[in-house]
């Protein structure tokens, strides 16, 4: 068994890599090729809790579990909300192969996820990017972004003005040549967006239907648990929404399991799942769509492709402290 850092991660998982690798793994969750349970989730005191995501795929062949705590007060201590472990599987014994550091692996692979969809359905010349969030993940979309986009104009909103002016202040010493503004009104940050990327951990919404410009394409991914919603209900009504995966989408995606349950919408108001719209088995934009929308929950095919890349790299490298169970 191989047991990966942190750094380990970082450099066998570049942006640009994961974008292809978490694209592979959508088009094998919407060909139903992978056994993804739904995520348990633990309370574990103080508005903290654990996650539990095991999955199995067919291609590459091979299974995991994803164990990590979600700790809201970490980034506060320079931590990451999210800490914990991947394990991996092969598939011909059933060992062990991989422990590795699931932080940075759920950080990457999330906005290649975003990325993947941005891809798919952003206007392909969009160069003015709203970031709704200054921590990890705001960092991870903005590198994201700018794989799939020629990004010029980087707008970043947050409660916290001192928050936002030192997220810029840091990525502009990193993404030279991109003009950035940090700002608390986020009205005024979308107005003129052409990608927008919610990465907040905002119990309600605050993002609003009618705010969003037309032809925009938005990536919804701060929250993952149905108690908690980033959009309001105008948006979900007027946008055009594809998911990572439906059955998870229906269980966990506040807004929507809000609205279905309401009778506002029907499952039929989505599109599909972005692996399908890839593969054309799913529709695309239509003439007259408001917007465009990517509704991410994070889906355990994502991690595990992910971590089988990063432990193929390591073999290849002759990288990772090499135990025996």
């Amino acid at each position: 068994m191989i047991v990966l850092t942190e750094a380990d991660v970082a450099r066998l998982l570049p942006m640009s890599e994961a974008i292809e690798v978490i694209d592979a793994a959508m088009r094998v969750v919407s060909a139903r090729g992978a056994e993804l349970p739904l995520r348990s989730i633990v309370d574990v005191g103080g508005g903290n809790r654990m996650g539990v995501m095991p999955g199995a795929m067919s291609d590459p062949a091979c299974f995991g579990i994803k164990l990590i705590s979600l700790f809201p007060g970490n980034p506060a201590r320079g931590l990451s909300s999210h800490r914990g472990a991947y394990v991996l599987f092969e598939s011909d014994t059933g060992a062990a192969t991989a422990m590795m550091d699931a932080s940075l692996l759920t950080a990457i692979r999330t906005a290649a996820a975003s990325a993947v969809a941005t891809r798919a359905l952003a206007p392909a010349g969009a160069e003015r990017l709203t970031i709704l969030g200054y921590g990890e993940q705001a960092e991870h979309h903005l590198d994201a972004m700018c794989a799939v986009r020629p990004i010029t104009h980087v707008t970043v909103a947050g409660r916290d003005a001192d928050k936002a002016r030192a997220f810029c202040d840091q990525a502009a010493a990193k993404h030279t040549g991109l003009a950035f503004a940090p700002t608390t009104d986020i009205r005024a940050a979308v107005s003129d967006a052409q990608i927008i990327c919610t990465v907040t951990a905002a119990p309600t919404p605050i993002l609003m239907g009618d705010w969003v410009p037309a032809e925009c394409h938005v990536n919804v991914v701060g929250s993952s648990i149905p108690s908690m919603r980033e959009v309001d209900d105008a948006f979900v009504t007027r946008a055009a929404i594809w998911v990572d995966y439906l059955p998870s989408t229906l269980a966990q995606a506040g807004e929507i399991v809000e609205m279905i349950g309401a009778g506002t919408i029907t499952q039929d108001h989505l599109r599909g799942e972005i692996g399908a719209l890839l593969d054309g088995t799913a529709p695309g934009p239509r003439d007259g769509d408001a917007f465009t929308a990517y509704r991410s929950l994070g889906v355990a095919a994502q991690d595990l492709a992910a971590a089988q890349h990063v432990l193929h790299g390591a073999q290849k490298a002759g990288i990772g402290q090499s135990v025996t169970l």
